[in-house]
């Protein structure tokens, strides 16, 4: 592995993961980076703004560059999701389109290349999830899709089994520019951990809820206090658009917010290896989608 005090040439920098909601690109990302950095669920639309997973692999240093998921925004958290994967890929050297094997050449995907097809950054196709799909399928679709878009390599993978994936990060190792590397050897995003750790229970959330609840909350984290015996205080409030999804959430003499934040915890303290003390508060702001304040912290444009 090269290191600042050996004369291996290094290399380092940007890859851009675009695609449509829950095509896999979280999943590339937290397996790229050896730890979870971005969230993951069933449910479309989770990741919400640009997440950076940095890792090595040989002598190059990766910054995968998680994006929202690409679809038709309908409100102006929606808009503001798109607005930031779009940023993404103007900050990439390369660009990474994500499909979901099993969903095939739908109408998001082809939306989405139509726009990718106008940048000038080398783009990479990678169709994901191929462990969903029988196997006589796969180049076809491929062919499928590389006729409609200019893509200088394709990779068939399965990021939740792993197939093929280093196939995949090799590629990409041997094709960034040569650099010093970006960030510390150990570092693997750069996303502070009081957001981190709201991302977590937000992900909790989506679990645990109804379909349609999660997408009418955000999670902001009020306090992250570490204490004199490395113990870290976090405060999260669960922000909802109403008080009858204020009680969903808190459960039945409070049972269901007590689950989502035991679950949180115990995950949080084994990704920080601390002991973290968890307070959850659910507070109703029926316009928190057209907050500002909402926007700033997670580096989302308020105006897209």
């Amino acid at each position: 592995m090269a290191t600042e005090n050996n004369k291996m040439m290094t290399r380092c920098g940007f890859v851009t993961l675009l695609g449509a909601p829950n095509a896999g690109k979280s999943t590339i990302t937290n397996d790229f980076a050896g730890s979870k950095v971005s969230i993951v669920s069933p449910k479309a639309q989770t990741t919400r703004t640009t997440i950076k997973g940095i890792g090595i692999f040989e002598n190059t240093q990766i910054i995968f560059q998680d994006t929202p998921g690409i679809f038709k925004p309908k409100r102006r958290l929606d808009r503001s999701m798109v607005a930031s994967a779009w940023g993404g890929a103007k900050d990439g050297d390369i660009l990474v389109l994500v499909v979901d094997a099993k969903r095939g050449f739908d109408p998001e995907t082809k939306a989405i290349i139509e726009e990718l097809n106008k940048q000038t950054r080398p783009t990479v196709l990678v169709l994901n999830k191929i462990d969903t799909v029988a196997k006589n399928k796969l180049l076809p679709l491929a062919a499928e899709i590389n006729e409609a878009g200019k893509f200088v390599e394709t990779f068939m993978i399965s990021a939740t089994t792993r197939e093929n994936i280093d196939e995949l990060y090799k590629y990409l190792a041997d094709n960034l520019p040569e650099s010093p590397w970006y960030y510390p050897e150990e570092q693997m995003s750069d996303m502070p951990l009081k957001l981190l750790a709201a991302e977590v229970v937000r992900e909790k959330l989506f679990l645990m809820l109804q379909q349609e609840i999660p997408y009418a909350l955000t999670v902001e984290p009020e306090l992250w206090q570490r204490r004199d015996d490395n113990s870290v205080r976090a405060e999260m409030t669960i922000y909802v658009e109403r008080e009858g999804q204020k009680k969903i959430i808190i459960g039945q003499g409070g049972q269901m917010i007590k689950k989502i934040g035991e679950k949180a915890r115990r995950e949080l303290e084994e990704m920080l290896e601390c002991r973290i003390h968890l307070f959850l508060y659910v507070k109703v702001r029926e316009n928190w989608g057209d907050d500002p304040a909402r926007y700033s912290d997670w580096g989302l444009n308020y105006n897209a």
